[in-house]
């Protein structure tokens, strides 16, 4: 698609980058879903969907599918005790507390964790602590959590985010840069309202069609259902 000249920007083993790069996809052509297995009612073909789950209620949605795939990304790499995300009013919840049967109940500020399970750490406990994390966290409290990172440094995992209410949230998946020319591409992955499959989107300014865009897209990024401010894009810390 990008011709000889384009290759993969290097990223280190074990690394975020290098777990994105192996997302497992659906087989071409497949269509985005919603949490209730009706077909998205928007016209443009994904340029890929990612197979991972999406749950049966409607709790993962846009800034819900990056702290999935982060959080994802820790658990599989043996690294559950760093899984924690902030709610909305500014609470934080840690899977490790969440593993040893203790949850969390949202306050007026911050949670009150108490008892109310016993000690849990697989994988059907960690789904259970994400939609928890979906109902009370968004792009608001992830905005706040990430770090601005300048446009021009733009890296596999970083996040182009707009908090608020509504918000979104889409996740850099994969870069390659020209080598002749140092340009540089990505593509953009998103889950959106109401939650749907993860999906790699097309850049809709790009002719002939493709879900590349530049690095050096100028003030504003436009995508399919939402347009970025350059400096909207920020990094894990």
């Amino acid at each position: 698609m990008q011709g000889l000249l384009f290759q993969r920007v290097e990223v280190a083993d074990g690394s975020f980058a290098a777990w994105l790069r192996g997302l497992p996809v659906k087989p071409a052509g497949s269509l985005v879903k919603l949490y209730n297995g009706l077909p998205k009612f928007w016209a443009g073909m994904p340029a890929a969907v990612i197979d991972i789950d999406v749950g049966d209620k409607d709790l993962q949605q846009c800034a819900d599918a990056v702290m999935r795939l982060r959080a994802e990304y820790l658990l599989g790499n043996g690294r559950p005790n760093e899984i924690a995300f902030d709610y909305t009013n500014g609470g934080r919840v840690d899977f490790s507390r969440w593993s040893q049967g203790m949850r969390p109940t949202p306050k007026k500020k911050g949670v009150a964790w108490s008892r109310k399970g016993k000690a849990d750490a697989s994988y059907p406990s960690f789904r259970r602590y994400m939609d928890q994390v979906f109902s009370y966290a968004g792009t608001y409290s992830l905005s706040k959590e990430l770090k601005p990172v300048p446009s021009s440094e733009i890296a596999i995992g970083d996040v182009f985010i707009k908090g608020g209410f509504p918000g979104h949230a889409m996740l850099v998946a994969d870069m390659v840069e020209n080598t002749q020319t140092g340009e540089r591409r990505f593509l953009l992955l998103q889950s959106y309202m109401p939650a749907q499959d993860m999906h790699i989107v097309m850049n809709p300014s790009a002719e002939p069609s493709s879900p590349w865009y530049p690095a050096a897209f100028g003030d504003k990024l436009v995508t399919p259902e939402w347009t970025f401010e350059k400096d909207q894009l920020k990094r894990w810390p």
